[in-house]
């Protein structure tokens, strides 16, 4: 008898059995690899994406790889740097000319306004006291002088004011001025109403005034022709640097189109490439006009600024000097002594006859200056004859002075303000101002001549850069396309 088993029996067809047929059955086929290529297994990282700018940088790297290809990436380059040093060019003269035209029309105009403020002030000052040591007997001209004074003063402090910049240090000190202006005019006409009724108050209101001024309008005045001198430095600084960076990009232009040339000349054996010519010379020509138009507009402006510039600054602070010194020579009469000041030797003077001589000394030198600085005739007389006023000046005090001195106070008076038989230092005063008014003419007409022909250097050049450097790439690209054409 036969035993059985609990075991089940091999699965059909599995290694190690045996076919139905009575054959081994065959092993299962194995494991095929993936293959390269067909991407990274599920759950394998992915690997990052390529940018456009690597592709382009692969496409580039292949291209420069033949002739044609490294033909047009310099072809490229090329017109890029000849159309960049066009643009930085345009760019650079287009400033320097609107600092030039500032000057001429803007920050120079606006500096002598700011010193005129001052001057009309000061000169009104001044009339308010000759007018008040007349009394009654104070004359047209003298009011009128101060009248037309004023007036030009809120005229000047009107126009700077428009063309001052909203909220700038410039616009509060005008704002300022505009104030003190209505509150010094009040002190006068007080002072001038009083003294014609025989008030001694009104002396108080006169020196209140002058004490108004000269403490507070004249110095605020003095900041703005400061802040207005500043302003136009700067704008002379910016019209007169060279443009490096263009004449810079401009060297590095013919360094290039030389180059290409060159490199044109050693694979055809060909000593011009016409379009590569074209390019050279034109880029030639902008780097020379660059060049010579700045060098040519930086000796214009500098021209107007050592000839035109200081020679006005020193005559603007000479008159200003003569202005104060006679506004204090009538207040030493108005004051009679009750203003003193105390000397570092310790010696008690009169203030006002004090400041007249520090004023007199710095009239004296500034018209030495501006003596020295005249280039030509017509600007030296009008100083010589200020020279030869001031001396004469200087000499009338003395005996006014003596006079005063010595108790007469009405001889004193009629030597400072006029009388008859007398020869007064008011007369003095007017041939200085007279004459310092017609140097400061010339200065002025100087400097706009030479400012004009500093401008005028830069006349075209921003545009005509442009122009010339569009031809120039223009030229780059057909020289390099005319090579290229041998490749087809």
């Amino acid at each position: 008898m036969t035993s059985t088993s609990s075991a089940a029996p091999p699965a059909p067809n599995s290694p190690g059995t045996v076919g139905t047929t009575g054959t081994p059955a065959a092993p299962p086929p194995p494991a095929v690899p993936a293959q390269a290529g067909t991407g990274p297994a599920p759950g394998a990282p992915q690997p990052p994406r390529r940018t456009a700018f690597a592709e382009g940088v692969d496409q580039l790297r292949a291209a420069a790889t033949t002739e044609p290809g490294r033909l047009r990436i310099i072809g490229a380059l090329l017109a890029a740097l000849v159309v960049a040093f066009g643009a930085v060019t345009a760019w650079q003269m287009t400033d320097r000319s609107s600092a030039a035209d500032d000057v001429l029309h803007n920050s120079q105009p606006l500096s002598s306004a700011a010193a005129d403020i001052y001057s009309s002030l000061a000169d009104a000052n001044t009339a308010a006291s000759s007018g008040f040591l007349a009394g009654g007997d104070e004359t047209a001209d003298s009011r009128e002088r101060y009248q037309r004074d004023i007036r030009n003063a809120a005229a000047k402090l009107s126009d700077a004011a428009t063309n001052s910049e909203p909220d700038s240090p410039s616009a509060a000190t005008i704002a300022r001025l505009n104030e003190l202006l209505t509150e010094y005019t009040g002190y006068i006409e007080r002072a001038r109403a009083n003294n014609r009724l025989g008030f001694p108050v009104g002396g108080s209101y006169l020196r209140l005034a002058n004490e108004k001024m000269q403490d507070e309008m004249l110095p605020e005045a003095e900041k703005l022709y400061a802040r207005e001198n500043q302003r136009l430095r700067s704008d002379y600084a910016d019209a007169t640097s060279y443009p490096w960076a263009a004449i810079g990009l401009g060297v590095v232009v013919l360094g290039a189109l030389v180059w290409a040339q060159r490199r044109n000349y050693r694979r055809t054996n060909r000593v011009l490439n016409h379009g590569l010519v074209a390019a050279t010379a034109t880029a030639t020509i902008v780097l020379l006009w660059l060049v010579a138009g700045q060098s040519f507009a930086r000796s214009g402006l500098n021209d107007s600024y050592d000839h035109g510039i200081r020679s006005l600054n020193v005559l603007h602070d000479a008159r200003i000097a003569s202005l104060k010194a006679r506004g204090n020579e009538n207040l030493t009469l108005v004051a009679r002594g009750a203003e003193t000041t105390e000397l570092k030797d310790g010696t008690v003077v009169d203030a006002y006859d004090n400041d007249f001589q520090v004023d007199m000394s710095t009239l004296g030198k500034g018209l030495a200056e501006a003596e020295r600085l005249a280039d030509d005739g017509a600007g030296k007389e009008p100083v010589t004859k200020a020279v030869g006023g001031m001396e004469e000046w200087e000499k009338r005090h003395k005996t006014a002075q003596t006079a005063y001195k010595s108790g007469d106070f009405q001889q004193a008076l009629a030597k400072v303000i006029g009388g008859k038989d007398d020869k007064p230092t008011g007369e003095c005063f007017d041939n200085v101002d007279t004459a310092l008014k017609t140097a400061i003419g010339h200065e002025q007409t100087e400097f706009r001549q030479a400012a004009g022909n500093g401008r005028d250097a830069m006349t075209g050049l921003p545009v005509g850069a442009g122009a010339l450097a569009v031809l120039g790439a223009a030229g780059a690209v057909l020289g390099i396309g005319r090579r290229l054409s041998e490749y087809r």
